[in-house]
């Protein structure tokens, strides 16, 4: 299968421009679209006629909703669960790439930011946000984990920021994303096409404090105090009963949110939120990853989260686990080294 015009990618100017084509799908992005960006991406990082990239996406509704669920669902459950190890292995070595990228990397984050999104562009060196952006890590609901380097993102959020929005895939806007680390730029809608036209004009990304702005307020900074207690806990029941004895409407959604996700997924999450505060670089986080996803189909809740969620529709799955409690031996088993180790990722 061949990306096709899935995914864009051409040099204007001195530009190398990636444009996600897939405003149907909420331009999700495939293997093949993550293997076509990684190819440019080294043929970019080479050629000294290109001074910077430029990711951007097609459609009004979404920058990039995250990886291409569907496929990984279908091959899954026939029992082939190669396809999604090859396709999370191949995805992580590019979301490593671009995080070590070498020239500016400059990411337009506009409208929906999940998932696979946020794993090509929140590692850019230039993220920037508008007022249609809403990010959102919401893979526990699917038995998955913030994965993309999104552990390593969210432990670099301030405080327990982190653990709140990979555990609860809040939704935030562009305020909150530039808050909690995963953007650096606010520019409105409206000048982003002005914006857009001048970097590749020019291929200079010094342009852009231009056109920045403050955005409208976020939340998370005036609710960051309560976040740090209830997300302290060692464990997600520890988590939970915090939440349940405040009085905060985002407490009572955040505690809906929690229960309803796997529990193994939330486990690993807290765990790997907080290994990747120790972490080097992005790589490390994003091994720790791999180790999860490549067990959460055989032996994890992601075909089961996928199906309630995507599939049906019924929004009721029946994750493994009757409670939030889960073992110490559970959590290693998600968490070990894969047998012959550990994937190699490097930039």
């Amino acid at each position: 299968m061949s990306a096709g015009d899935d995914i864009l990618l051409r040099v204007e100017g001195r530009v190398g421009h990636a444009t996600l084509n897939r405003p149907k799908a909420l331009n999700a992005l495939s293997y093949d679209m993550a293997m076509a960006l990684e190819r440019a991406l080294d043929d970019w990082r080479d050629d000294p006629a290109v001074d910077m990239v430029l990711i951007d996406a097609e459609g009004e509704k979404a920058f990039c909703a995250g990886g291409d669920i569907n496929a990984l669902y279908s091959t899954g459950k026939t029992g082939n669960f190669d396809y999604a190890r090859t396709f999370w292995a191949d995805e992580y070595r590019l979301n490593a790439k671009i995080a070590a990228f070498p020239k500016p990397y400059v990411a337009l984050m506009d409208g929906i930011v999940m998932g696979g999104g946020v794993g090509v562009s929140a590692h850019g060196s230039h993220r920037i946000v508008t007022d249609k952006t809403m990010l959102a890590m919401p893979e526990c609901g699917i038995g998955l984990i913030p994965d993309v380097g999104g552990t390593w993102l969210l432990a670099h959020a301030p405080g327990r920021i982190g653990e709140y929005l990979g555990l609860t895939g809040a939704r935030i806007g562009a305020a909150d994303a530039m808050y909690a680390g995963f953007a650096d730029t606010f520019v409105p809608s409206d000048k982003l096409d002005a914006l857009k036209a001048r970097l590749l004009a020019t291929g200079d990304e010094s342009c852009i404090t231009e056109f920045a702005a403050q955005p409208p307020a976020g939340d998370l900074a005036n609710i960051a105090n309560e976040i740090e207690t209830a997300f302290s806990g060692s464990s997600i029941p520890e988590i939970a009963d915090a939440l349940g004895d405040m009085d905060a409407e985002w407490a009572g959604k955040a505690a809906k949110a929690i229960d309803r996700c796997s529990p193994i997924s939330l486990a690993c999450t807290l765990e790997m939120v907080r290994a990747a505060r120790d972490d080097r670089s992005v790589a490390d986080s994003l091994k720790r990853e791999y180790r999860f996803v490549s067990r959460c189909m055989e032996h994890g809740d992601f075909l089961e989260g996928v199906r309630a969620a995507i599939i049906d529709k019924d929004r009721n799955p029946v994750f493994a686990g009757a409670s939030k409690e889960v073992s110490d031996a559970r959590l290693a088993q998600m968490l070990a080294p894969p047998p012959g180790g550990d994937i190699e990722i490097s930039a």
